[in-house]
């Protein structure tokens, strides 16, 4: 590993511009004695008013710099563009790519020898992966954490997962405006991101198998005071990392990935983390396919006990021990020697880890289900793939077959579903084509369609829903997603009628249209083809160049060959 630090070359030549630079560091008030021969650590913060999940994260960058300092670095803190699920639209993952490149050019470009990165809100963490790992300057990931457990009329509840099943009261009319907005004030009560296994945690504990942070950062609340400790080990860590490594393309190696599917599948985690994971691993080249995750998941057993498929909150995950708990539960199942940030092999790290008796992180001999939470289907519908949280959905209906219903937008969805004269029933298969990276655009978390009205009033809980849109990772339901190529671009869920009959078979891990041989292929013949939604600027950047979902969604032109 070099120990040169790359910051030299911007300061220590004898050009005029390293002069004009030392002299850009005077004006801050910085002495040659505190900047000479000194790394520079960036602090790479995704802190913003628009997004309440992260804005805390000036605080924990603060203690990142106390870090940095004590260990004899020099702390840059920079913005990036801050990506939060609650207010972009139509949807956050539109813009992860765009702040994928916002993430390494700005380390590229700068004077940083290592850079921190903080990041909570769904896809922040990924964004903040891809661009570090394609700038593959030694990086090393701060979560900004869970918020607190939200309470509500002696419940305890989880942002996302009971919102929606409270709202679904609300619109059945069992609650009323006022019910509502008591609850507005109960269920999300502190900072940090939603406290459920969603997208948001599922990436702090993906991060934490990648090898990627710290031990124990994934699992904090955002207001606990060792998730400032960990931001300022985690600065001191960065100082060392500047001159002895490891560079992220050192960690995120086939083995780092094996890990991280290996948790995602044990914690029942977001479906939205494949996508992720796929993404991450073609900015180093890491030749990663839904292949792997089916095999992963059949291997690994269900062992957190968390919403929205369990019963506990991220809270109860961080005192039961965390991601380090649970990685070493699966340790027989897991790549030990992967190296981590902090110097050592996963396996050494988690040797020193002490656990304790607790219901919420199962072991290997008592797990919550022999399988891993995600699965992938293929067929007809769907021969790039698509997945099912399988730890959410109804056993009941993972083997059925039903009469479509077809959705060709969401606010056709919505009309109907809220509409009590719609004609469903419990068998029926809701079809909402039109929503992936090109049709929605961007690929939305649409696919948690609502229950029909008239269903909920007959006491229906659940029905099969599929579509080529994601998911948030704190839905629940019987919900395929990601179908693959999206039926905007003439994908084979564009060809579906209502009326046709569709078999999920998920033990034999299919997704069929039920008609006779050539008819897909001559009801797409006829299909016009639909125009672009952006003619302009960065949307039309994401058009020319978005890989499909079983791809990761990335841009063509930034994967590492």
């Amino acid at each position: 590993m070099a120990s040169s630090l790359r910051s030299q070359g911007w300061f220590d030549s004898r050009e005029y511009y390293s002069f004009a630079r030392r002299s850009t560091l005077r004006a801050q008030g910085l002495t040659r004695a505190i900047t000479e021969g000194k790394p520079v650590i960036g602090i790479c913060n995704t802190a913003s008013d628009l997004n309440p999940c992260n804005r805390h994260l000036t605080q924990v960058a603060e203690a990142v710099k106390r870090g940095v300092w004590a260990a004899g670095g020099v702390p840059c803190e920079f913005p990036v563009i801050s990506l939060g699920e609650m207010f972009l639209k139509p949807t956050a993952m539109l813009y992860r790519n765009l702040m994928s490149m916002d993430v390494e050019e700005m380390i590229r470009a700068n004077p940083i020898d290592a850079v921190v990165l903080l990041g909570g809100c769904d896809k922040t963490i990924p964004a903040l992966l891809m661009g570090a790992a394609s700038a593959d300057v030694p990086a090393i990931v701060v979560p900004g954490g869970p918020m607190l457990s939200g309470t509500f009329r002696g419940q305890t509840l989880g942002s996302g997962t009971d919102g929606r099943k409270l709202f679904d009261l609300y619109r059945a009319g069992q609650l009323n405006d006022g019910d509502m907005e008591e609850l507005e004030c109960s269920i999300a009560r502190s900072q940090g991101h939603c406290m459920v296994m969603g997208t948001a945690s599922s990436m702090a504990l993906i991060a934490e198998a990648l090898g990627m942070t710290l031990p124990d950062a994934a699992a904090w609340p955002a207001v606990d005071a060792r998730r400032f400790t960990i931001a300022e080990q985690s600065g001191t860590r960065a100082v060392q990392m500047a001159r002895q490594g490891p560079k992220p393309s050192e960690v995120l190696t086939i083995h780092a990935f094996h890990n991280a599917i290996t948790a995602l599948m044990a914690a029942g985690a977001s479906t939205n983390a494949v996508v992720h994971l796929l993404a991450i691993a073609g900015r180093v080249g890491v030749d990663l396919t839904l292949d792997h995750f089916e095999a992963i998941s059949n291997l690994s057993p269900l062992l957190l006990d968390l919403k929205p498929h369990g019963q506990y909150l991220m809270e109860d995950f961080a005192y039961a021990g965390g991601a380090a708990t649970l990685l070493q539960h699966l340790l027989p199942l897991l790549q030990p020697d992967a190296l981590t940030v902090s110097g050592h092999s996963l396996g050494v790290q988690l040797a020193g880890h002490r656990t304790h008796p607790q219901p919420v992180i199962r072991d290997l001999n008592h797990p919550l289900d022999t399988n891993g939470g995600i699965k992938v289907l293929r067929g007809n519908l769907a021969p790039h793939g698509a997945l099912i949280k399988t730890s959410a959905a109804s056993p009941s209906l993972l083997t059925t077959r039903g009469r479509a219903i077809v959705f060709e937008s969401k606010d056709e969805m919505l009309a109907k579903v809220n509409d009590e004269s719609f004609d469903v029933d419990a068998s029926s298969v809701l079809v909402l084509r039109n929503a992936g990276p090109h049709g929605a655009p961007g690929f939305p978390e649409w696919g948690h369609m609502p229950l029909p009205k008239s269903l909920m009033a007959k006491g229906v809980a659940d029905v099969v829903r599929i579509s080529d849109a994601r998911m948030s990772g704190t839905s629940f339901g019987t919900v395929v997603l990601h179908i693959s190529p999206e039926a905007w671009i003439g994908g084979p869920l564009a060809a579906v009628e209502t009326g046709d009959e569709i078999e999920l078979h998920v033990p034999e891990r299919r997704l069929t249209l039920a008609v006779p041989a050539g008819t897909i292929e001559q009801r797409l013949a006829k299909r016009p083809a639909p125009q672009p939604h952006y003619t302009r600027g960065y949307g039309k950047l994401f058009l020319d160049h978005v890989e499909q979902a079983h791809l990761g969604c990335d841009f063509d032109f930034l994967k590492r060959n």
